[in-house]
């Protein structure tokens, strides 16, 4: 990251404070940041400190002529490599959002050409609403960069997601977004994680899978300079900072997102989709009825999603696809990279005995049109920059 400028944007909550040491370990990186403070973020940090670690001057009044005369907004907006949103108050995503530009920070978002990244950082209950979860969607469609944010402890007194992520997570998605590897330029897709498809509002059809493997696969390829699309249904781990996060709940829900976000130069499809899913689902929680009677439930097949990339007119150069077995896996794995289309399949066995579902160790073989390549047992982290280091010589 070295000689890299970065436009940061500290915006007025709690979580302020951790713009500092942003500031501290970007400077320590070679990073030279040119710091913005709204007027609501000067109650939780000060312009002097602000200035004193990033070594620049502090802007925040959109009308100070002297700012203008020496640095116009347009130009302050431009003159960076990234802009940062660090943290992204509620308030702020709603403006950037809805177009609005009614003071310095909302107005240099609304005019800059440079790739954004923010920080969300906000109650749990302003983070679940509705209107913010719209809002990131639109800002996530725009092209912005979400790291974060976490489920923690918050001053508030409450606990779920809306805490602003790590310091450290937040400087590495930045050095990610700088990374100059061999596939810097090539944009990625993943699927990761398991499906819930609804029986009604409190039952679900879904599998183990934990999200593990699809999770180490798009940090590998961020490490790698990819520009990495992640649709993940809901997974135990949450997902990488430094990737574009696309969160989904169903079958359905996951291929009209990977179908809006196609072309794409290489598609990993490592979610583990449910293969059917309830036809009919209940409004209301299904009661037992006392007498033993059974609900009677009707089920329809899911969209086949690594089938639909592989044969569409969208198709990437490269199209990975993953099998989860519990027999005869070499063979099954097989067949079904010729009956989906795909280039690759990723197979494994993952009978219960094996403890790969939910695990932190997978034993994979790579299968492509030359036959079957057998890896030995290893961290999934490893599996994950193994195959992200192939995907790589093959897209050249």
């Amino acid at each position: 990251m070295d000689g890299k400028k970065v436009l940061l944007i500290i915006a007025g909550g709690i979580a302020a404070f951790k713009a500092l040491d942003v500031i501290r370990r970007l400077r320590e990186r070679g990073v030279s940041v040119t710091p913005v403070l709204t007027k609501s973020a000067k109650e939780f940090v000060t312009p002097l400190s602000v200035s004193a670690l990033s070594a620049a001057k502090v802007y925040s009044d959109l009308f100070d002529l002297t700012d203008e005369a020496e640095m116009g907004h347009i130009e302050l907006s431009r003159s960076a490599d990234l802009v940062c949103v660090v943290p992204a108050t509620a308030d702020l995503m709603a403006k950037m959002a809805h177009g609005l530009a009614d003071d310095l920070a909302s107005t240099l978002l609304l005019a800059t050409d440079t790739p954004v990244m923010i920080a969300p950082a906000m109650n749990v209950r302003m983070w679940d609403h509705p209107a913010t979860q719209r809002n990131l969607a639109t800002l996530v469609g725009d092209g912005v960069t979400v790291v974060g944010p976490v489920e923690g402890p918050m001053a508030c007194g409450e606990f779920g997601p809306g805490r602003m992520s790590d310091v450290a997570d937040i400087v590495e998605a930045i050095a990610a977004h700088f990374a100059d590897g061999p596939l810097a330029g090539k944009s990625v897709l993943v699927t990761s994680g398991p499906t819930h498809e609804p029986i009604d509002p409190v039952r679900y059809i879904a599998n183990r899978s934990s999200g593990a493997q699809g999770t180490a696969l798009a940090v590998a390829l961020r490490d790698l300079g990819a520009d990495v699309h992640f649709v993940t249904g809901p997974a135990d781990v949450p997902p990488p900072p430094g990737v574009k996060v696309y969160p989904v709940q169903t079958a359905q829900e996951m291929l009209d997102q990977v179908q809006d976000l196609l072309p794409v130069d290489a598609a990993v499809c490592a979610a583990a989709v449910a293969d059917w899913r309830v036809v009919g689902a209940s409004d209301e929680k299904i009661k037992k009825d006392g007498d033993g009677t059974l609900p009677t439930l009707n089920f329809a097949e899911n969209p086949d999603i690594l089938a639909t990339i592989s044969q569409g007119k969208k198709r990437p150069s490269l199209v990975v696809g993953f099998a989860a077995e519990t027999e005869k896996v070499i063979e099954h794995a097989t067949a079904k990279r010729a009956r989906k289309g795909c280039d690759w399949i990723v197979a494994n066995d993952v009978s219960p005995e094996t403890g790969i579902m939910g695990g932190d160790r997978n034993t994979v073989t790579v299968i492509d049109a030359k036959g079957a390549e057998a890896w030995d047992d290893m961290p999934k982290a490893d599996v994950a920059r193994r195959l992200a280091a192939r995907i790589a010589d093959a897209l050249g």
